[in-house]
């Protein structure tokens, strides 16, 4: 099964309050109980080399204008996945993220039972603070919602 669009589920809201861009999408699966840090590493452990490519190329422009190339350390001592620090975690939910200067962001992915399946749901929010973090939104969203399915679909992967 592809990866699909879904609703966010509202309740995410308080893990970034005043956010104004959130998307959300699934992925079911029928491997046996999977939880959240399993989901979210076998989503992050590796990127597509074209992820990986655009990544670097985001990081080349970036590092003039004073954002983040690599990721800051946990607050929560969690650890980091790929380029998130942890920011809190349960069986079902894993919240991922940091505050910058110019946007905050949180990548939350839940794991949902569901019968003979589970479902993987991969939810970012975003909450801009200026003119730089509004067009640095618009400048990756055509790209995110692709890298957002392309790595949803490494959850099948062991």
């Amino acid at each position: 099964m592809n990866t699909i669009a879904v609703a966010p589920d509202a309740a995410l809201a308080g893990l970034l309050p005043g956010a104004q861009f959130a998307d959300a999408y699934a992925l079911d699966i029928a491997l046996p109980k999977l939880e959240a840090r399993g989901a979210a590493e076998r989503i992050m452990a590796r990127s597509p080399r074209w992820v990986a490519m655009l990544l670097a190329l985001r990081n080349l422009v970036v590092a003039p204008l004073g954002l983040h190339t690599r990721p800051p350390s946990s607050p929560a001592g969690l650890g980091a996945l790929g380029i998130f620090p942890v920011l809190s975690q349960t069986p079902d939910r894993l919240v991922a993220g940091f505050d910058d200067s110019h946007l905050d962001f949180r990548v939350v992915i839940d794991v949902t039972r569901r019968p003979e399946r589970q479902r993987i749901t991969l939810t970012t929010l975003v909450l801009t603070h200026n003119r730089l973090g509004r067009a640095y939104l618009a400048a990756v969203l055509p790209f995110h919602r692709m890298i957002v399915r392309a790595m949803l679909r490494q959850a099948r992967q062991a």
